[in-house]
């Protein structure tokens, strides 16, 4: 560690503490992920699923472990260094995001999912902190709760924030696949348009009210197997007819409706695979990079920012407080509408297993178009470009 210079501390979470830090020698700015657990031997760090899973993997859009130390018994993680974070980025944001805007994003996430899926491993814990923002760029990060998908289950119970958790496992299934990271996306994609979260529940059971009361009660032709679930654990479905995304999500085309429609579905078989997610209508505009073909990053050039509207949004706060591991019950603790249709909505966060990095910057960036604040022009049509494919279609010419 003698290597790198602590400057802040700019996130703290259960398992760690995130310093902003300068490398001595290169004077190249990273995060480092202080571990609060003692770890005495080497073995032990290396065995760490965050370890084996981020050395495993090498792509654009998830963030990048650069070391791994070990010093008196504590492990420090070295991280590529981010901006900020998405969760950030809507916490500052005075008007509505444009569709090119999340469209780019999602692409992203949905490339770094993609990607991961692919390599055996699904995230649990997706949320907007833990997606990370550098000019436009995305990246996975905090893969603290990350599993792989060969492993036998019964899974942990407990995972991911609860507005972001899959009903098969607010249900309490051991069974759950690597669909409960594209639940968690539907939910964030729709976030990202309205700066509202899609299922603010402050409770197990709240939280799957605040589904039904958007996508409508399960019944035995959607999803069987959480009827079976409930059963199962003695909790009887609130009965809520199906809302009209389209007022939720208002202005929005109705390709983006439908991709989240897909994303946030009852049965898990029903949900998109990630590489089916880049498929679909919404990302037309991008080039689909085939799992085949994701063995290397490729850079993408994001969209100049645009302005959908000028829809001023409620100031959107966090804190923690949440009870992990509740049981159920059929008393829900509010009957509240809709987070879109109401006022104002405090962001209640499960913040027990987040290490959210906070406030980076990078010193490194690359050739793509700079993030514009809100209020400057921007071309009305934007496409996702893919370096390495132009170069080939210009040595196929030449």
């Amino acid at each position: 560690m003698e290597r790198y210079k602590l400057i802040k501390e700019v996130g703290d979470g259960t398992f760690g503490s995130v310093w902003r830090a300068i490398n001595k020698q290169s004077g190249e700015i990273v995060a480092i992920k202080k571990m609060k657990k003692k770890y005495h031997s080497w073995e032990e760090c290396v065995n760490l699923r965050e370890v084996k899973s981020l050395r495993k993997m090498n792509h654009s859009n998830i963030v990048k472990l650069k070391e791994v130390i070990r010093e008196s018994d504590i492990l420090y993680l070295v991280f590529e260094y981010m901006e900020c974070n998405l969760y950030q980025l809507m916490k500052k944001r005075e008007t509505l995001f444009s569709d090119d805007e999340v469209r780019n994003w999602c692409f992203q996430v949905f490339q770094g999912l993609a990607y991961m899926h692919q390599r055996g491993y699904f995230h649990r814990d997706l949320k907007p902190e833990n997606i990370l923002v550098t000019k436009g760029i995305i990246k996975i990060s905090d893969f603290g709760l990350v599993r792989e998908i060969s492993s036998q289950p019964p899974y942990t119970e407990y995972v991911s924030t609860r507005w972001y958790r899959a009903p098969e496992v607010l249900l309490q299934s051991f069974l759950y696949s690597s669909k409960v990271d594209m639940w968690a996306m539907g939910a964030i994609m729709a976030e990202l348009f309205t700066l509202r979260p899609l299922f603010p529940g402050s409770s197990e059971a709240d939280e799957i009210y605040k589904i039904c009361s958007v996508i409508g009660s399960p019944t035995t032709e959607s999803w069987a197997d959480g009827l079976k679930l409930a059963r199962d654990i003695n909790y009887q479905f609130p009965q809520l007819a199906t809302a009209d995304l389209s007022v939720l999500i208002p202005s929005r085309s109705d390709d983006a409706i439908d991709l989240i429609k897909s994303l946030c579905s009852w049965d898990p078989c029903k949900r998109p695979t990630a590489a089916e997610a880049l498929q679909h209508p919404f990302f037309q505009s991008c080039f689909y990079i085939p799992p085949s073909l994701r063995t290397r990053p490729v850079t993408r050039t994001p969209p100049s920012v645009g302005i959908s509207g000028a829809v001023d949004r409620q100031t959107v706060k966090r804190y923690s407080g949440a009870l992990p591991n509740s049981k159920l019950t059929n008393n829900f603790s509010s009957m509240k509408l809709h987070p879109s249709l109401a006022p104002a909505v405090q962001r209640k966060l499960d913040m027990a297993k987040e290490d959210g990095i906070k406030n980076k910057k990078s010193t490194k960036t690359t050739q793509q178009s700079k993030y514009q604040p809100p209020g400057k022009a921007s071309p009305s049509k934007h496409f996702c470009q893919c370096s390495w494919f132009i170069i080939i279609v210009v040595t196929f010419i030449v």
